[in-house]
């Protein structure tokens, strides 16, 4: 070889150096995974135990359900309990307790940083690089990274990760395994720290924002670079939503560090619930003349307010948080992230009136932030709920002295940019509240949010109100939150010395879909046969209440900011009022839609008061009661107008209109339901005949608007098969959720029909679950086939990597089958 050919190839290898030091890469490691359940010598040879995985991965979803998983006898103390009882399905009944190893490879390039980035693993994560252990991260909820270039080679290395997950861990179901993604970052030497944009925005009017970038960097930045003549700097550009670059500065790096640069942004678009406007800073490191890392972050532009008998602010506007919690399991497919699912249950919420989530009581995937900033929707991010004292055995509080500020700070680092981010919450329902020990835990995690991120306030979900007014813990916090307790809001209010109060977490109304008791009455830790709650919506547990209180307190008062409903879906654990020698039954009734992500009742009334502006008129019971002729059957309308007339095969059984306050105020004492009848329609003398119902819904001046009808359904038919949403990606991710319906020969529900129904999926996707929302029911998800409950069911299908369609086809013996086709489009 010449030496002109060695000449060229050798500028050619430099070029491709150069330009390699330049850029920041970012890998998500999804594939090429090993998985092993239980212990492994950690120089055993792979062999058939382990199974190639990809991630997000949960292990332990697949089950089967068994009452021994995780079988809890303890006293929840912040239900009342004085004595232990045995815990049947508190975390799920399913197998997430034991040890699980990942294993897999990666490239790590000569001359970068190596960083891995865990996004959660469920849980006490040893990581391995090499066969050396690189780090040790105990929560399992928490995002971490961990630099391992000192225990890399140049090519190729070995990561392996151990995670062990104890009995009496948790109070729901946690999943298990690597659930979240894992990344790996490679920079330069100087570089750009993980989460080191802090980006605030201290002025704001219609003409101009000012936006501060603050960033922290690692490694040798503040050198002078002899051969440039020039320090480092930094370059700071703002992107518009549009993708515009609309300001920008360059600044040379001294000594200081982190280093805050200052930009004027024109003409601000403010983010939202209504206009979600994202801005992004993009953030280079730039070494003499050439670019050395960059990082960019995405933001908002708002303001946040909390005022004294006014309430909370976004944008100098008052606004009540009509919001919900969730837990991280996606119901069917477990704890592992999705994104499509995780956007299905963002949008099934949204289109009810929510504007807010919870994330209780744990940090979110990133995932989730991610959408709630480009849906609109604002949050309330909780990391824990238990500090230094024990609620469950094995839970968090055996970390929570040497963890809980490393935790508080990577989830306050990660997500203080998020524009949807207005609230940190420290905790929920702790048993620190008793104790003075506990009040200061309190101030020192407010503390650290303050130092971390003064712009947002801080609040806790307190349950034991009397206590936390008394001794005060409550009126240390920024904003207090109340979990129930309604009746004590007033006097909160009296004595607290904020001016405002949040519910921070409400209702705990029990319901099944598609399930009615009679006769229907408040009630409090009702018991039925069937281990199930009835969906008139009239239940509740001891501590908790039904929706209407939170919905009075909300318009009666500025002070009450808003509410955060338990829970916007149900959720795998925690099956009270059923969580006591009551197996089967795997997962909670608090849910406004089930497990299937089917609504129950709930849903429309909620809608009826948080989208007025949306047309709702929803009836209930359904109005097939063979062997109910002439009983009592009552029924209730949730309609957005202020009026309804129902008919019985065509005979009126009068109008009803929603009670002022004042009015319902005077029927206390006389109507258990006089609060409700503010709220819901309520006809509760009606006898029972098999036909139709028929409601009109009218406006404030009696000009009818809505009209609906509901039959008695004749015999079973056919099944019937909906999506509401079209056409899929060929992404290989992507879901479509289909309810399956069994119906009549006229397509009316059979609600009774409880049948086993199976799938085939052919095309281009596959069958990946199945769920009908019945918590005592104990088929497998992953499995082509599921019982129907209350007539219908859920199969969620996903779409392949290649364009074409898929066909969903379900049938059951004694019925016809049913088909629907849906596109995946390139």
């Amino acid at each position: 070889m010449n030496k002109h050919r060695i000449g060229i190839m050798a500028l050619l290898l430099s070029t491709a150096l150069g330009q390699a030091w330049a850029q920041r890469t970012v890998r998500t490691l999804t594939e090429g995974w090993l998985f092993h359940q239980g212990e492994t010598a950690f120089d055993a040879p792979t062999d058939q135990q382990w199974q190639a995985v990809s991630l997000p991965h949960d292990w332990a979803i697949k089950g089967p359900f068994d009452r021994k998983w995780d079988l809890q006898k303890v006293t929840v103390t912040q239900n009342g309990e004085t004595k232990p009882t045995w815990k049947t399905g508190r975390t799920g009944g399913l197998p997430y307790i034991g040890v699980g190893w990942y294993r897999t490879t990666f490239r790590a390039t000569a001359g970068k940083r190596s960083i891995l980035l865990f996004d959660g693993a469920m849980s006490e994560a040893r990581v391995y690089v090499n066969g050396k252990e690189a780090i040790f991260w105990p929560y399992g909820y928490n995002s971490f990274y961990v630099d391992v270039t000192d225990l890399c080679q140049w090519g190729e290395n070995e990561l392996r990760v151990r995670l062990e997950n104890r009995e009496q861990s948790s109070r729901w179901y946690p999943g298990a395994g690597l659930y979240r993604k894992v990344r790996l970052i490679e920079t330069s030497e100087a570089h750009i720290q993980v989460w080191g944009q802090q980006v605030q925005t201290p002025y704001i009017d219609k003409e101009k924002a000012q936006v501060t970038v603050r960033t922290t960097l690692n490694g040798p930045v503040t050198k002078w670079n002899v051969k440039g003549g020039k320090r480092m700097r930094l370059r700071t550009e703002i992107i518009s939503p549009e993708g515009e670059v609309v300001s920008q500065r360059e600044s040379q790096i001294y000594d200081t560090l982190p280093m805050t640069q200052s930009l004027a942004v024109e003409r601000p678009q403010l983010w939202s619930p209504q206009t979600p406007a994202r801005y992004q800073a993009r953030t280079t490191l730039i070494d003499g003349e050439k670019p050395i890392d960059q990082a960019t972050t995405t933001f908002g532009i708002r303001s946040l307010a909390w005022v004294s008998e006014r309430g909370f602010l976004l944008n100098n506007e008052p606004i009540k948080f009509r919001g919900a919690c969730l837990h991280h399991d996606l119901g069917p497919l477990g704890a592992a992230v999705n994104v499509s699912a995780i956007r299905h249950q963002l949008e099934m919420l949204q289109e009810m009136g929510c504007n807010a989530i919870r994330t209780a009581h744990n940090m979110p995937a990133p995932e989730l932030v991610e959408l709630c900033d480009s849906m609109g929707l604002m949050m309330m991010l909780e990391p824990f709920d238990e500090w230094d004292q024990a609620k469950c055995k094995n839970g968090y509080h055996r970390f929570f002295n040497e963890w809980a500020e490393r935790d508080m700070v990577n989830m306050l680092r990660q997500y203080r940019n998020h524009p949807s981010v207005v609230m940190w919450s420290i905790g929920n329902e702790v048993p620190s509240q008793w104790n003075e020990q506990g009040k200061g835990v309190a101030r020192w995690l407010q503390d650290i949010c303050h130092r971390e991120d003064p712009t947002r306030p801080v609040t806790c979900g307190m349950d034991q109100v009397s206590t936390v007014l008394n001794n005060g813990f409550a009126a240390q916090l920024d904003i207090p939150g109340f979990n129930y307790r309604t009746h004590l809001y007033h006097e909160a209010h009296r004595l607290l010395p904020q001016g405002i109060v949040l519910g921070s977490e409400t209702s705990s109304t029990v319901s099944s879909r598609g399930t009615y008791m009679f006769p229907i009455a408040l009630k409090k830790d009702a018991l039925y046969a069937n281990h199930q709650s009835s969906g008139y919506d009239l239940e509740a547990c001891s501590w908790s209440n039904v929706p209407d209180e939170d919905f009075a307190l909300a318009d009666d008062h500025d002070w009450e900011i808003g509410q955060f409903v338990w829970t916007g879906f149900d959720y795998l654990g925690e099956p009270s009022p059923y969580d006591t020698e009551a197996w089967p039954s795997h997962s909670s009734l608090y849910g406004i839609i089930d497990l299937a992500s089917l609504p129950k009742d709930r849903y429309w009334l909620y809608r009826s008061l948080w989208a007025p502006e949306k047309e709702t008129l929803h009836i209930l019971p359904h109005w097939t009661w063979p062997g109910r002729e002439g009983g009592i059957t009552p029924v209730f309308v949730y309609t957005n107008h202020p009026e309804a007339e129902l008919f019985i095969n065509g005979k009126s059984m009068g109008r009803q209109r929603k009670l002022s306050k004042q009015e319902a105020e005077q029927l206390k004492g006389k109507d258990p339901l006089w609060l409700q009848r503010r709220y819901r329609l309520m006809w509760t003398d009606v006898k029972y005949e098999p036909g139709e119902i028929r409601v009109v819904a009218y406006d404030k001046h009696g000009k009818a608007m809505a009209e609906k009808r509901v039959l008695t359904a004749g015999k079973p038919h056919h099944i019937q098969l909906s999506c509401t949403k079209g056409a899929m990606q060929a992404d290989g991710n992507e879901l479509r959720y289909v309810t399956v319906s069994i119906v009549d020969k006229d397509g009316n529900l059979c609600p009774a029909d409880n049948r086993l129904v199976e799938f085939t999926a052919k095309g281009n996707g596959r069958f990946l679950a199945a769920a009908n929302g019945d918590a005592t029911n104990l088929d497998l998800f992953h499995l082509p086939r599921h019982h129907a409950f209350a007539g219908q069911l859920t199969a969620i299908v996903q779409a392949g990597k290649q364009p074409g369609t898929i066909t969903l086809t379900a049938k059951a013996k004694g019925i016809k089958s049913g088909s629907i086709t849906l596109e995946v489009n390139p």
